[in-house]
C-alpha cells in the first residue's frame, strides 16, 4: 500500500471514531458564546489509544514540509494531543518538542503562562481541537509570540468553519484543519 492510500485509510478511520466518539446532535454554547445544534467533544477521541495513535500520525503527516521545533496549543483542546505527537514525531524523523499555554498565569510555584519546552527563539505549530471563531488558539499565538517564538501554523482537528480561517488570514497566519464540521453533518 503507497502512503497516500495509507493516509486515506487512516483518515477514514479517524472520521469513523471522531463520529463515534466526539459529534452529538442537541443544543449546546460553545466557547465562542455561540448556540448550536451539534458539537464536537474531541476529549474521548484523544485519550483513546487508537484516536490518539490516529490523530498523532495524522497531524505529522499533515506537518511535512511545515518549519517547526515545538508544538503546542491551549489548554485544555490541545494538551491531549500534544505528548502522542511529540513522541511520534520520532518515527517522522523529527523532533518536535511540546508546550502548552495556559488560559490564566498560575498564582503559585513558577506563575509560567506557557509549559514544557522554552519556545523563545523558536518555531512553533499550534495544535487545537476544534475551532469555531478561532479566538482560543489565537489566545495561543498571542502568548507564544509574546514569549519570543515564531507561529508558523496553527493546525485543528476540526474546523466548524464559522471564521477561524477568516480570522487567521487576516493575522497573516497559516490556518489548516484535518476535517471541517459539514463532512459530520452530511452524513
Amino acid at each position: 500500500m503507497d502512503q497516500s492510500s495509507r493516509t486515506l485509510e487512516r483518515r477514514n478511520s479517524l472520521f469513523n471514531l471522531l463520529k463515534l466518539r466526539a459529534f452529538r446532535r442537541g443544543r449546546i454554547v460553545l466557547t465562542s458564546g455561540k448556540e448550536s445544534d451539534y458539537y464536537f467533544d474531541m476529549k474521548p477521541a484523544m485519550l483513546d489509544p487508537e484516536g490518539a495513535d490516529l490523530l498523532a500520525e495524522l497531524i505529522l503527516e499533515e506537518l511535512q514540509g511545515v518549519s517547526a521545533d515545538c508544538i503546542g496549543g491551549i489548554e485544555m483542546g490541545a494538551v491531549p494531543l500534544i505528548a502522542p505527537v511529540a513522541m511520534r514525531s520520532l518515527d517522522f524523523e523529527r523532533y518536535l518538542s511540546g508546550f502548552f499555554v495556559r488560559k490564566a498565569v498560575k498564582d503559585h510555584g513558577t506563575k509560567k503562562r506557557i509549559d514544557g519546552t522554552d519556545i523563545a527563539g523558536k518555531t512553533v505549530v499550534i495544535l487545537e481541537d476544534v475551532t469555531t471563531t478561532g479566538g482560543s488558539a489565537m489566545d495561543a499565538v498571542n502568548a507564544v509570540q509574546d514569549a519570543g517564538a515564531k507561529v508558523t501554523l496553527v493546525l485543528s482537528i476540526l474546523d466548524r468553519g464559522e471564521g477561524a480561517a477568516e480570522l487567521y488570514a487576516k493575522a497573516g497566519i497559516p490556518f489548516k484543519s484535518l476535517f471541517r464540521a459539514e463532512e459530520f453533518l452530511s452524513g
